[in-house]
């Protein structure tokens, strides 16, 4: 059976600079229980393919993992901006490409069960290359795959992140039925 939690009250316990973290006192099936949530803007996740069918990807350190990740290019959501504007942003700064069509493909929360976190997944493609401007704080190696490639490092585990997993697979259907189409040069 689902029971749909009523928030009874709300508590700021920390606020940062790209998140919040929030106590909620939730109606549960059996009376009261609590929630911790993290508040976040949300990000734009890119799924940016040349015109030569390789899909973008970024080699940075992410400290959450204490490790370098291999990744699709992706980026926050500035408060009061729309997620397309931040994905021709992010886009831009991590790897100096420009696209001529950018469409959206899906939205996902990745970590559902503690964080508000909602990500939009955008397809890139006519892409112009520029110069990259990452954040002052940021170090990025932008790098070209093949799709299938990638695919086969996800199903090898040498992809860990969830954004790019949904990024590539959702690729992978779109050049499989047909609704993306390379001009390989």
């Amino acid at each position: 059976m689902t029971f749909e939690e009523k928030t009874i009250e709300s508590e700021l316990i920390y606020k940062g600079a790209i998140m919040n973290l929030r106590r909620d006192k939730v109606t549960v099936l059996n009376g009261e229980s609590y929630r911790e949530i993290i508040e976040h803007n949300g990000g734009a996740v890119l799924a940016a393919i040349t015109d030569e069918g390789k899909m973008v990807m970024v080699r940075q350190f992410r400290k959450p993992a204490d490790r370098v990740v291999f990744e699709v290019p992706a980026g926050k959501i500035d408060p009061g901006e729309e997620p397309l504007a931040a994905a021709v942003r992010e886009l831009k700064e991590e790897t100096g490409y420009t696209a001529a069509n950018v469409r959206f493909l899906n939205y996902f929360y990745p970590t559902v069960g503690y964080s508000e976190e909602k990500l939009y997944l955008y397809l890139c493609t006519d892409l112009t290359k520029g110069e990259a401007s990452p954040d002052e704080n940021e170090a990025l190696d932008i790098e070209e795959w093949d799709v299938e490639e990638l695919c086969k490092m996800i199903i090898n585990g040498q992809i860990n992140d969830a954004k790019t997993i949904i990024a590539v697979f959702m690729v992978k259907e779109e050049l499989a039925s047909g609704r993306l189409q390379l001009n390989k040069k």
